[in-house]
């Protein structure tokens, strides 16, 4: 399923999405992402030894919601992610994220060398699959 102009436009924006996948134990896991809209996929990156990475290897089917802070607008995708774990990948995946949401690069630099550089990044594919939304 293609997302509808409105949506796209909707998830470019600078939003924060929650991302919902199964524990061992059968109960949901949600987790607020930073995430980035490539293409036809939804890319988001998380630190090894998380529950996310742990229950997304599992089972990799995974719904991502958005929602507007302001309103009702909101757009789901449910679907199955591909996981890439290849070092040079998820550091420069995490880069792009991060200065989306820092805005600036001396902030995207001094995250990547305090925090991200040093951690075993790995990156999530989503593909625009099944979207439930609401624009109002």
């Amino acid at each position: 399923m293609a997302l509808e102009p409105w949506q796209r436009t909707f998830l470019e924006e600078k939003r924060y999405a929650v991302l919902g996948t199964r524990n061992p134990s059968g109960s949901p896991h949600l987790t607020a992402m930073w995430y980035l809209l490539e293409g036809d996929e939804v890319l988001f990156n998380t630190a090894a030894g998380r529950a996310k990475p742990r229950n997304i290897a599992a089972d990799p089917r995974v719904s991502f919601i958005v929602v507007d802070p302001t309103g009702y607008p909101f757009v789901r995708i449910d679907g199955r992610v591909r996981t890439i774990d290849d070092p040079a990948t998820t550091q420069a995946d995490i880069r792009r994220i991060a200065q989306r949401y820092y805005g600036d690069e001396s902030r995207t630099e001094r995250a990547m060398r305090e925090s991200f550089s040093t951690q075993h990044r790995i990156s999530y594919r989503l593909p625009i699959g099944r979207v439930y939304a609401a624009q109002r």
